[in-house]
């Protein structure tokens, strides 16, 4: 059996982190659900970026579009986007019905600019979703401040999401209640909420990235503290996601939870994003190996996939030792690592880093309209 079909018998979803037009043409997600038993699909403006500004693959429905009228830049990334979504969707849609809605899903990012504004997250992720029209899209919306409020209107009004961008155990904590509430109000209402599907997006490695690069700079001088900050050198990430998931349990054993599970809910599965391993000094597929367990989600960039395929390990590791995942944090927190500030400003910096990336994007579009605009003049 393939690795990755392992995951899945470990009670872990095998999500891709990537998409785009001609992967989906020649068939590649396909392969991957036949072959790997993958069962789920995340987008995002750098991965579409890449794809719509710098090939050719979207040239014609580029034109298809520009060929009906004037289009803006945004309007012509949208059509294209939305279409690959509606694509995937279909490639995924077997398992979805397979899996009676339990996974299956793909999904499609609100703008980034409306990371801080509740209103505008609400109304885009109405337009998205109306826009692919498929049951398994899920919308990802920031876990931000703002983004809490507008996930439990999604919720409510029952739409699936992806809540990205989550890197400490508040804001974690802050997102799951936001859905429950969501499922509640629904439910009072005497709506359904047994279609409804969510997953809380934990990023890993840039925790590492950033705690790391302080401990180096410090063993560097000479800290004091030398060994202690060896000690927790590439192990603040996983301690996190391990308590995340411990609270989890915690959250899903209670009754409030019982209560909407009886009507059919499903849990808010945790998802672990940003797992790539970026320090070459630790295993290629630590952010996997380490994080396995029940109703979990790990979505690989495809080089991952492809080294946890080869090589990867499976085993029941998210519940282990969970303990010294405490004891690490601690230790962080004596040694002034500062968890809960550098958690704080990556949820700002990769706020921004999908701003920048989608505001590249829009401009590559726009550069490839003009181009083409001036080829159909001339056709």
């Amino acid at each position: 059996m393939s690795n990755l079909k392992e995951l899945a018998a470990a009670g872990q979803a095998v999500w891709l982190d990537f998409v785009d037009r001609k992967f989906l043409a020649e068939g590649g997600l396909r392969k991957l659900v036949a072959e790997d038993g993958l069962t789920g699909v995340t987008s995002n403006p750098s991965i579409f970026e890449k794809a719509m500004g710098h090939g050719d693959a979207y040239d014609e429905g580029f034109k298809g579009v520009l060929g009906k009228g004037d289009a803006t830049a945004k309007f012509l990334y949208e059509s294209q986007a939305v279409q690959d979504i509606k694509d995937a969707a279909a490639d995924l849609r077997p398992v979805y019905d397979e899996l009676d809605g339990k996974d299956g899903y793909v999904s499609l990012e609100v703008s980034p600019g409306n990371a801080m504004e509740t209103a505008a997250t609400i109304e885009e992720a109405h337009k998205l979703w109306k826009a692919v029209d498929a049951p398994n899209v899920m919308i990802k919306v920031p876990g931000t401040k703002p983004g809490a409020p507008a996930i439990r209107q999604l919720i409510e009004d029952g739409l699936n999401i992806n809540v990205t961008l989550l890197f400490a155990l508040d804001a974690y904590q802050t997102v799951a209640m936001a859905y429950i509430e969501g499922l509640e109000a629904r439910a009072a209402k005497g709506e359904p909420i047994d279609r409804i599907a969510s997953v809380a997006s934990f990023f890993v490695s840039r925790i590492d990235s950033v705690i790391d690069k302080k401990i180096d700079e410090r063993l560097g001088a000479g800290d004091k503290d030398a060994d202690a900050l060896k000690a927790v050198r590439g192990k603040v990430a996983i301690a996190n996601a391990k308590v995340a998931y411990a609270w989890y349990q915690d959250l899903i054993a209670g009754d409030r939870w019982q209560a909407l599970a009886a009507k059919g809910a499903k849990p808010q599965r945790l998802l672990w994003a940003s797992t790539g391993t970026k320090d070459p000094s630790f295993p290629d597929t630590l952010y996997i190996d380490t994080l396995i367990g029940p109703d979990t989600v790990n979505t690989m960039p495809p080089k991952t996939m492809d080294a946890f395929r080869d090589h990867g390990t499976v085993a029941q590791t998210l519940t282990q030792d969970v303990e010294a995942a405490k004891t690490v944090l601690a230790e962080a927190e004596r040694l002034g690592l500062d968890l809960q500030g550098v958690t704080t400003e990556l949820v700002v910096d990769g706020v921004k880093l999908f701003a920048d990336a989608f505001d590249t994007l829009i401009k590559a579009v726009g550069e490839k309209k003009t181009a083409l605009t001036s080829e159909l003049v001339k056709g």
